[in-house]
């Protein structure tokens, strides 16, 4: 599906970045991973990947400093010849009650979840509108959309990269590229893992599905986004949340 294209997938060395990536690369594409701190994570996760006969790449940065973004891509063009897809998929929470939040504790979110996206959003439509094609896929999520209790700062940038997403499909349509958000709802991850199994009964109790999501329910999402099958699909919010009841 993927076969000769090229991504750049933020936070691609573990969780639903990860997933991501092993579904782009099953399929055909070179990959840059754009990781933060974990060495011997993101070193794993390329050794992992490259058994499926494609190019992994590895970029150390802060997607919230937008020379990480410049310098991600960059790589990618020089090494890939190409950027076909871009998967904003770095994000942090920082759950704390409004009342007790702090102004840092707000920006740091925003800064990673919401500022990143957008600075790596501007560096690789500049390369898309050049080839007049491109998939850009944000990852947000049902919090964004419904908000959650003590997640004012997360929502908040996952709500605005919602709001990002719908802005730039209208901007860079007739380049051809296209740009959807991705809402995960409760997804089995590093974030999630926190929480006891009487709070995850009780949240599959409000899931259609009757269960919590995996990283892998969200990259074949992803995977349809970044392929032909999806090449008139834009300015879209997918709900990849099990039927979320409220």
């Amino acid at each position: 599906m993927l076969k000769g294209k090229s991504a750049v997938i933020t936070g691609g060395d573990r969780g639903i970045g990860r997933s991501i990536a092993g579904k782009f690369c099953e399929n055909g594409a070179n990959v840059l991973i754009v990781y933060r701190s974990n060495d011997e994570q993101a070193e794993k996760a390329a050794e992992e990947l490259g058994k499926f006969g494609t190019k992994v790449l590895l970029f150390k940065g802060d997607v919230a400093d937008p020379q990480t973004a410049e310098g991600a891509v960059a790589k990618a063009k020089e090494e890939f010849g190409s950027v076909d897809i871009l998967v904003n998929n770095a994000g942090i929470t920082d759950d704390k009650l409004l009342a007790r939040m702090s102004t840092g504790d707000f920006a740091r979110v925003i800064d990673i979840n919401l500022v990143g996206s957008f600075s790596f959003m501007k560096a690789a439509s500049k390369v898309m509108m050049k080839q007049r094609s491109g998939r850009i896929i944000n990852m947000s999520s049902i919090a964004g959309v419904k908000g959650n209790p003590a997640q004012v700062n997360y929502s908040a940038s996952k709500a605005g990269v919602i709001g990002m997403t719908l802005s730039a499909a209208k901007e860079l349509g007739r380049r051809g590229i296209t740009v959807n958000a991705i809402a995960p709802g409760f997804i089995a991850t590093d974030m999630t893992a926190v929480l006891t199994d009487d709070q995850k009964a009780r949240a599959a109790e409000n899931i259609g599905l009757g269960r919590m999501g995996t990283p892998d329910d969200v990259a074949g999402a992803a995977l349809f986004l970044a392929s032909g099958l999806a090449s008139y699909v834009t300015g879209q919010v997918i709900a990849v949340d099990g039927g979320l009841i409220c």
